[in-house]
This record gives structure tokens, C-alpha cells and sequence, in this order.
């Protein structure tokens, strides 16, 4: 069996011994606990975010931390909205909190790169803030051996991987929640977790350009899903995740000067 890259499976003496090498690298999945719809499971983006840190530790003889499992707040544009029953959300103090504390704990038990890995679309500046912050309080200044990098999954995915995966057009990131792409991910990724018997297509939701609080429930569509599934398939999933782990595992050996072992995502 091969060796576990999850940090809760190790024991604090092998930690120990990884941090001693002073090359030591976290990846941190976040995602959150959001409706995705009838077909999919409420933990959906931490559930990616995991696999996609899992598979980049894997290549990158780095290791994965214990999840943020819950995310900021679900915008109606973007995730249905914080209005919707399952979706269950920190505010953006809690987050930029969390994000905070975790960079700090890492970089001073002597980590050298943090990487937090995102599934969420409403964390990324929160996140973004945490991170500053810490650096910030720990002196960690521009040119400094040690750093943090913040990355959402997506935006590794191509234009062609999007061309075959949506070969009608792709609907826009904003409304892909709970659509072709999660759902292809999860087919390939979790397919006891997805009940496509369930799936409801439609038309992607039409909603403003602008954000109106409070929400007027009845613009987001009632399956809560912004885009259809319909065209989802495994394949297209395994498609979607071999590219994205490829590309984001030789991004952050580039960046971070580390050679990418040739395993299997």
C-alpha cells in the first residue's frame, strides 16, 4: 500500500522528521458545506479541493492537512445563495481567521510552502486576506525562503479540456455550480456519492449584474443548481482531473523548485 500523504495518518515523530528536511510542504483543501442540487452531496468542494491536493502531494512528495471544511457564504450568483437549506457558512471574519491561524501554526513549526487548495468560489479573497495577514505578523517578507501559495482548482483547467468537456460552449465558471463539471469530477472521483437519477436539467440560471440583499429567493433556479448536468459523464471527469493535476503539480514544482515524481493522479 502506498504511503499515506494525509497529515491525521501520520504519527507527530514521522511529522517531526519531515519537518526536519527543511523543505517540508502542506497543502490545505477548502471547500465548504453547500447544496449542489439534488444529485450531489452537500460536501462537494471540500470533497474536490481534497482529491486535487491529495493527487499534487502524491507528485510533489508533499503533504495534505485536515480540510477547512466549511466556506464563506454562498452568493446567489455564484452558489445558489446562504439562503438555501444545507448550505451552512462562516462569515468573512471566521475565515480570514482560519486561514490565518493555519498559515501561522505551519510556517512556525518551520513548513516551508503552505498551499492552500480551493473548491469554493465566494473563498478565495478571504482566504487571500488569512494568508496576508499571517505573513504579515510573522515578518515573512517578499524574497523570504518560506511562502504560501493560494490557488482555486479551476483555474488550471484549459481551453481545451473546456472545448471537449462543454463542446456546446462553456456556461461561465460563476454558474458551473452543480453542473457538467462538479458532476463529471464526481462521477469519476466519487460516483457512490452521486445520485444522477436525480439530476434535474434546465436551462443555467439569468440572473443580474448586480447583487440585490436580501436575495429574492425565487431567481435561483429551484433545483438550486445554476447550470445543467446534462452531458456529465466519468469520463469527462477523469479527463477534467488528469489534465488539472498534471498542470497544477508542474506550476508548483516550477514555482516552488521541486522535481514532480511520475505517479498517477
Amino acid at each position: 500500500m502506498d504511503k499515506s500523504v494525509f497529515l491525521e495518518d501520520m504519527d507527530a515523530f514521522a511529522y517531526r522528521e519531515a519537518l526536519a528536511s527543511g523543505e517540508a510542504m502542506v497543502l490545505i483543501p477548502v471547500g465548504s458545506l453547500e447544496q449542489h442540487g439534488p444529485h450531489l452531496p452537500l460536501g462537494t468542494d471540500t470533497l474536490l479541493s481534497t482529491h486535487f491536493a491529495a493527487a499534487a502531494a502524491r507528485r510533489l512528495g508533499a503533504l495534505v492537512a485536515q480540510p477547512i471544511s466549511y466556506g464563506y457564504k454562498s452568493q446567489q450568483k455564484s452558489g445558489g445563495g446562504n439562503h438555501l437549506p444545507g448550505t451552512t457558512s462562516l462569515d468573512g471574519t471566521s475565515l480570514i481567521g482560519m486561514a490565518r491561524n493555519l498559515a501561522k501554526s505551519f510556517l512556525n513549526q518551520g513548513v516551508r510552502h503552505v498551499v492552500f487548495v480551493n473548491g469554493h468560489f465566494e473563498n478565495y479573497q478571504f482566504l487571500y486576506e488569512g494568508i496576508d495577514l499571517a505573513l504579515e505578523e510573522l515578518g515573512i517578507k517578499p524574497g523570504a525562503e518560506q511562502s504560501v501559495l493560494l490557488l482555486s482548482y479551476w483555474d488550471f483547467v484549459s481551453q481545451d479540456t473546456l472545448n471537449l468537456v462543454y463542446p456546446d460552449g462553456f456556461p461561465g465558471w460563476e454558474i458551473e455550480h452543480g453542473g457538467v463539471l462538479e458532476t463529471s469530477l464526481m462521477l469519476h472521483l466519487e460516483p457512490a456519492r452521486v445520485a444522477m437519477d436525480r439530476r434535474v436539467d434546465g436551462p443555467a440560471a439569468v440572473l443580474p449584474r448586480f447583487d440585490r440583499l436580501p436575495v429574492v429567493p425565487e431567481r435561483t433556479p429551484a433545483t438550486g443548481c445554476l447550470s445543467s448536468a446534462a452531458g456529465s459523464s466519468a469520463a469527462k471527469g477523469e479527463l477534467l482531473y488528469e489534465q488539472v493535476v498534471a498542470d497544477l503539480s508542474l506550476d508548483l514544482a516550477r514555482e516552488l523548485d521541486r522535481e514532480p515524481a511520475r505517479v498517477p493522479a
